[in-house]
């Protein structure tokens, strides 16, 4: 099996004290071309996990490979973030330019890229979120959706295999939530891209290839989208919900229905009713 991310054994905590721990000896793989998704309440875990994977911060115990490089070696770390790309809940913590495309070419050029290889990438990356229309407009007159978009085209920019998406539609409405997923899903299926996304939107993480719950550090739950939202009183045990569908199908059966309540999709539901 061919690995992007391999953790192992990881723990880490913000203080000496091993009761505070955020992750606590928790080990995961990441197949290449995988859409994973993590889900988790506050304060589980998940965005430390992020920033571990990215090289932002480093383990304090157990070691974390990112295409074989280990992200405690200082020597490979701007290679690891090239290679596992980071997009954060706040795009504006990320836009740094007056205009898109000067936003988008950030990245390469910090990378040395020659400037015609810059702009075939800048137009590439961007017309991949749909958002080269935009390429001479300033990223503070779009809407929230859009500037996230940017923001995912300006790692796009630097290829990345793997791309690590940490609460990336947290502060954008439905319409602005429902671009980014639909752009993340794009890459992931045409273009091959790993994804690692963690949200606690449980409607984002329905065509993951695998979902992870994690609970005070540790890994609770793994399996498909079906295997894991199936299990609803146990993800209701972890203080997360079930997709919508899920929970009416869920009470429908509670209500005397004679039907399979493991469903994702309304289309699922309407058939087995």
């Amino acid at each position: 099996m061919d690995y992007i991310v391999e953790i192992e054994n990881v723990s880490h905590g913000y203080s000496k004290d091993r009761e505070q721990l955020v992750l606590d000896d928790l080990s995961l793989k990441v197949r290449r071309g995988e859409f994973l998704v993590v889900l988790g309440h506050n304060g589980s875990g998940k965005s430390t996990l992020a920033k571990l994977i990215n090289g932002i911060l480093v383990p304090r115990e157990g070691s974390i490979k990112v295409n074989g490089m280990d992200t405690a070696d200082e020597n490979t770390i701007w290679e690891i973030r090239q290679t596992a790309g980071m997009v954060f809940q706040n795009p504006d913590n990320q836009l740094v330019a007056t205009v898109v495309e000067e936003d988008v070419a950030f990245g390469p050029e910090n990378q040395g890229i020659e400037s015609s290889e810059i702009r075939r990438r800048v137009d590439e990356s961007l017309k991949s979120v749909d958002m080269y229309e935009y390429r001479k407009n300033a990223p503070h007159m779009l809407s929230g959706g859009q500037k996230q978009r940017v923001a995912i085209a300006g790692v796009i920019a630097m290829k990345p295999d793997c791309i690590i998406l940490d609460e990336p539609t947290a502060m954008l409405d439905p319409s602005g939530r429902r671009e980014v997923i639909d752009i993340v899903k794009k890459l992931n299926r045409e273009e091959g891209k790993t994804i690692i996304h963690i949200t606690h939107y449980m409607d984002e993480a329905i065509d993951a290839d695998r979902i992870v719950v994690m609970e005070s550090g540790k890994i609770a739950m793994e399996g498909t989208p079906i295997e894991v939202f199936g299990d609803v009183e146990k993800i209701r045990g972890l203080g997360l919900d079930v997709p919508q569908v899920t929970e009416l199908a869920f009470e429908l059966v509670k209500a005397g229905l004679d039907i399979d309540p493991k469903v994702l999709r309304i289309e699922e539901l309407v058939d087995r009713i």
